[in-house]
């Protein structure tokens, strides 16, 4: 399940890393809860319509984002958060929550990313960041996806997950989290299926570190 929200951001100048402060609003919302820290089954995108200035991101028409979640109950704990808090960062402010039921996707293989896609692989000490050239990239995407479908009780022997390497904008981005440095994908995702795996897809994202902003499709 989905929801949209619509934001106010009274025009202010928004920093570029202004992803933990995304982050922050959404635990926030969420409450106590056992998703902190914990499998991230749920996904959210960036804010959209920003244009860059020297200062940061300017959204001249406010800005909007969507979050997912496999469970409809934590969409119910969002919604609840925000009527109690509407409050943001930098004096952004929710104005509109908007529902959108779980869509049709059998016949849907094609999905554009809606925040970076994120892989990642521990490699002794260090921490090695998989993109969309590298053939791995494809085992290591549908590892995860299927661990968190296993956690739900999803099986799908049918399952195939590879990047959309003909498109033609497809590019990578290094996204700065808590000072981290991030190489990330920006590049459409071809999954083959059964329709309830690429919904489950659809809600809780694909990648890395979904729960802090990675990897949401669309």
């Amino acid at each position: 399940m989905r929801i949209h929200l619509r934001i106010d951001t009274k025009k202010q100048v928004i920093p570029f890393h202004h992803q933990p402060l995304l982050v922050g609003c959404i635990h926030k919302w969420m409450g106590q809860n056992t998703e902190h820290g914990a499998l991230s089954l749920y996904s959210f995108s960036r804010l959209t319509g920003g244009r860059a200035t020297q200062k940061g991101l300017k959204f001249d028409n406010g800005t909007s984002f969507f979050f997912s979640a496999h469970d409809p109950e934590l969409i119910g704990k969002i919604v609840t958060g925000i009527m109690k808090d509407k409050t943001m960062f930098y004096d952004l402010e929710v104005v509109e929550v908007a529902l959108k039921e779980d869509p049709d996707l059998s016949k849907k293989e094609r999905f554009m990313p809606a925040s970076p896609i994120l892989i990642k692989r521990r490699n002794g000490n260090l921490i090695d960041h998989i993109l969309f050239g590298d053939p791995v990239s494809e085992e290591c995407m549908e590892k995860t996806l299927r661990t968190k479908m296993e956690k739900v009780g999803i099986v799908d022997d049918t399952l195939e997950i590879r990047f959309d390497t003909t498109y033609p904008k497809a590019e990578t981005q290094i996204i700065t989290y808590k000072g981290v440095q991030n190489k990330t994908n920006w590049c459409p995702v071809i999954i083959n299926g059964k329709p309830e795996t690429k919904l489950f897809a659809w809600n809780v994202g694909l990648g890395n570190s979904t729960g802090i902003g990675f990897g949401a499709i669309k």
